[in-house]
């Protein structure tokens, strides 16, 4: 009897192993160990509810976008990883990615997905109806994205606007109305994300062009540098657009400097296409993110010009 004991409990140590290696590669492939990509999709997301609510957003709200932003920024990477599992085995950055090393299985990867968008619908059920209805576009984007490399050389944009389809929604269960300024800002965010993920293509050019992914970086080719500069004008352009609609005041436009500083700082360290550095200007977009977020903050804290 005592050693059909014992062998029960290695046995329920063994189970218990086996769900934490599961539970271990799923957390990888959700990629929640590197919250960048979570932290670029917060940003805009909190610009659109402080505008949407005057900085004094519903709580309630808040919550569940925030939430939403991770859940989603978690499907989207199991999507991604999904749609690149021939390829991630053949780029340096991604041959250990759990799918592209065979720990995950393509089955597991999209049932994840399933549970992963399941979840972010049950919150969004919490708000009015039409953020629900706007949430199923948000859906169709995150899951066909991972898919464009393969059909245009405009992925980045895709990818903004996947990202950035929380604005409009953000503003709906706010507001209950999707208003002009929420498509400016949206389009901002868009030219945004084109900006740094092409910066984040320049890392992985020459593994793309071997194995014959699009990017924007392969498109801009040697002018990548002057075009990225160009579309960062764009956004801060937009950013300057909705500041003077909304009558926002100087903490936001001194947000606006630090974000222009950022900017300048980014082209920097791509200058010399160093990979390295290329990553390193992608991942500086989150202080470019926050700068904006910080000059609203500001503006609807103090609601007075700094003396």
């Amino acid at each position: 009897m005592a050693g059909d004991s014992y062998k029960g409990a290695q046995s329920g140590l063994g189970y218990a192993a086996v769900v934490r290696d599961r539970l271990h590669e799923y957390f990888l492939l959700t990629r929640l160990h590197r919250p960048i990509g979570s932290l670029l999709l917060l940003w805009p997301t909190l610009w659109a509810l402080w505008v949407a609510g005057a900085g004094h957003p519903d709580p309630l709200v808040v919550v569940v976008f925030v939430l939403g932003v991770v859940i989603m920024r978690s499907a989207g990477c199991v999507i991604n990883d999904y749609a690149d599992r021939h390829v991630d085995p053949h780029v340096k950055r991604t041959d250990d990615r759990p799918i592209a090393a065979g720990r995950v299985t393509p089955s597991e990867a999209l049932a994840l997905f399933a549970v992963l968008c399941l979840v972010a619908f049950a919150l969004v059920l919490l708000m009015n109806w039409l953020t629900i209805a706007l949430s199923f576009a948000g859906v169709a984007l995150a899951a066909t994205y991972p898919f464009m490399k393969r059909y245009t050389y405009l992925p980045q944009v895709v990818l903004g606007a996947a990202f950035g389809w929380a604005i409009p929604m953000a503003f709906a269960a706010q507001t209950g109305t999707v208003p002009p300024i929420a498509w400016l800002l949206f389009v901002a965010n868009i030219l945004w994300a084109t900006a740094y993920d092409t910066m984040y293509a320049m890392v992985d050019r020459d593994d793309d062009l071997k194995i014959g992914v699009k990017s924007t970086a392969i498109l801009f080719g040697d002018q990548d540098r002057h075009i990225t500069a160009l579309i960062q004008g764009l956004v801060l352009l937009a950013l300057v657009l909705a500041g003077q609609q909304l009558k926002l005041g100087v903490w936001y436009d001194l947000g606006l400097v630090v974000a222009a500083a950022l900017a300048g700082y980014q082209q920097y360290l791509i200058r010399d296409r160093d990979r390295a550095r290329c990553f390193q200007a992608f991942l500086n977009n989150n202080w470019f993110g926050a700068a904006v977020f910080g000059g609203l903050v500001l503006h609807y804290w103090f609601g007075v010009s700094p003396s």
